[in-house]
């Protein structure tokens, strides 16, 4: 994966939360795409009334190792496909247009997902889980799901983990657990109270904390010690964390257990091997109502 996307999707989702000068650049860059990336950072200040300066705080700020990447990330969004934007379902309508929107909706959340995703904050993610003592998933609401099926995966593979929707138990939990342990907050918004919460009381127990959430600061990320970004994709009024996003939430867990599973494959294997076969002895007529 490489940092050749994202730009546009990234420059969408900080543009508000930016300090005045930068987001008067951020703007400028959002209306003007195809100009921006043949312009110098002195060109790109003065053509946003602001100057070099502000563009390099501004690279800083969106998380890039300058303005080059910005230009190429920005480059990259648009060679590739034309897509139709998040497009909300209408009072009485078709079948077919609901099928095709909401299918388009979670296709562009998906790739925008993985065009802001860091490669090296994933393989740092995967190391941590794979010598991690134990793992907590935990997440609330929507993002529960999330937790619940990532708990499902890792248990699979021999994993020491849990999830929890429950902050009370959750934090029992966690202050138990010390520098060998791995807690996961996912969170749509970055902004879920609870999780920030667990994650600061991880901190305190030296756990590293991973978070899954949007992109941009947030309470979430400044508890994190690695991020793992979804798209928020807020322009559509429906799209909440129960739809596309929540989609998104789940592919990062997909991806993250199918890198670990790629470290650990031998294991993996045989794990996966003996949980098949304790699922079909569970499905076995020969034993069904018959003691042993």
């Amino acid at each position: 994966m490489s940092y050749t996307k994202g730009g546009l999707v990234i420059l969408k989702e900080m543009v508000t939360s930016l300090p005045p000068s930068e987001q008067k650049i951020a703007q400028y860059i959002l209306n003007n795409p195809e100009e921006s990336i043949l312009l110098t950072a002195v060109m790109l200040g003065e053509k946003s009334q602001t100057s070099s300066a502000a563009v390099i705080r501004l690279c800083k700020s969106l998380g890039f190792n300058g303005f080059q990447e910005l230009k190429i990330r920005v480059a990259g969004d648009m060679q590739a496909e034309d897509v139709k934007g998040y497009r909300d379902i209408e009072s009485n309508e078709s079948y077919k247009s609901i099928i095709d929107k909401v299918t388009s909706n979670t296709i562009q959340t998906l790739q925008e997902t993985v065009d802001i995703m860091s490669e090296g904050n994933l393989r740092k993610a995967v190391k941590k889980l794979s010598k991690a003592k134990s793992i907590i998933f935990i997440g609330f609401g929507a993002s529960n799901i999330a937790a619940k099926d990532a708990e499902q995966k890792f248990l699979r593979i021999d994993k020491n983990v849990q999830s929890f929707s429950d902050v009370h138990l959750a934090a029992t939990s966690i202050a138990n657990k010390g520098n060998d342990d791995v807690i996961v907050g996912i969170s749509f918004s970055g902004n879920t109270k609870e999780v920030a919460k667990l994650l600061r009381l991880a901190k305190q127990k030296q756990s590293t904390t991973i978070g899954i959430t949007k992109y941009g600061n947030s309470e979430v990320s400044d508890f994190s010690d690695i991020l793992l970004h979804t798209s928020a994709a807020r322009e559509a009024t429906f799209r909440s964390g129960a739809t596309s996003s929540r989609i998104a939430q789940l592919h990062v867990i997909d991806i993250l257990f199918m890198c670990l599973a790629s470290e650990e494959y031998e294991e993996t294997v045989k794990h996966l091997d003996q949980t098949r076969e304790a699922v079909s002895f569970l499905r076995d007529k020969k034993f069904n109502g018959k003691r042993q």
